[in-house]
């Protein structure tokens, strides 16, 4: 695929879930029609910055060091970082002819690069890949971050604890951040970390959570229209 350089590329951010690229073993129908529906769109002249998770490699690292002995909160996050990174490699050999050669692992670091596509990856102990996704819409002047999960919306309360909890499709960042922890952990479950949540709403960011099995609900919100989702602005 040939392109054309470009000075100034307005990029989005996705942030893919581990859960979406290794949810036990590896997802290649998920990959194939993930790397489809990007490269389509870099052919309509958009641009991307993707973050990997960890998913399922990382939970077993994690839970077979803390079998044997109890590891430090600092070792569980390097375990889960080298597994993101593990993912970002692979994520760039799917997009190699399009994406910039080099992985960021360090979004506080100025990009420069005419490549449609960037593949980021974890960064340091305290800093989740939601983190490092905003930090690097930051650097790149990004407004808007896609969040690809495996749910359809944000609730008002833990849906597999409350089966009352209602989806949401606006939310501004103040109630956002009611709805979650006020802290992060390795082990954290939530739909958006929560520094990472101030730091957007300090940004101004967009974020859309979105169900990334659901690949036609990502390919509606980059066409401007209608989709099943949570927009947190």
């Amino acid at each position: 695929m040939r392109l054309s350089p470009r000075s100034k590329r307005k990029y989005i951010i996705v942030s893919v879930g581990g859960s979406l690229i290794v949810p036990d073993q590896l997802d290649t129908d998920f990959l194939e029609r993930f790397r489809a529906c990007i490269l389509n769109h870099v052919e309509r002249g958009f641009s991307f910055f993707i973050i990997t998770g960890g998913g399922r490699t990382a939970r077993r690292y994690q839970e077979a060091g803390s079998a044997v002995r109890e590891l430090h909160p600092e070792d569980l996050d390097w375990l889960g970082i080298h597994a993101t990174q593990l993912n970002a490699h692979l994520m760039r050999s799917l997009f190699k002819e399009v994406a910039q050669e080099r992985i960021v692992k360090n979004p506080t670091r100025r990009i420069r690069t005419k490549a449609p596509i960037i593949i980021g990856a974890g960064w340091r102990p305290g800093a989740s890949t939601d983190y490092c996704a905003v930090l690097a819409a930051k650097q790149l002047d990004a407004h808007r971050l896609v969040n690809l999960s495996d749910t359809d919306y944000v609730y008002d309360k833990n849906p597999d604890d409350n089966p009352d909890a209602n989806p949401l499709t606006n939310v501004d960042w103040e109630t956002f951040r009611t709805l979650i922890p006020d802290h992060w952990d390795p082990g954290l479950s939530s739909p958006f970390d929560p520094v990472a949540a101030k730091e957007a709403q300090r940004l101004k960011l967009e974020v859309a959570v979105l169900n990334g099995q659901k690949l036609e609900e990502l390919e509606k919100y980059l066409a401007g229209e209608e989709f099943t989702g949570t927009v947190i602005s």
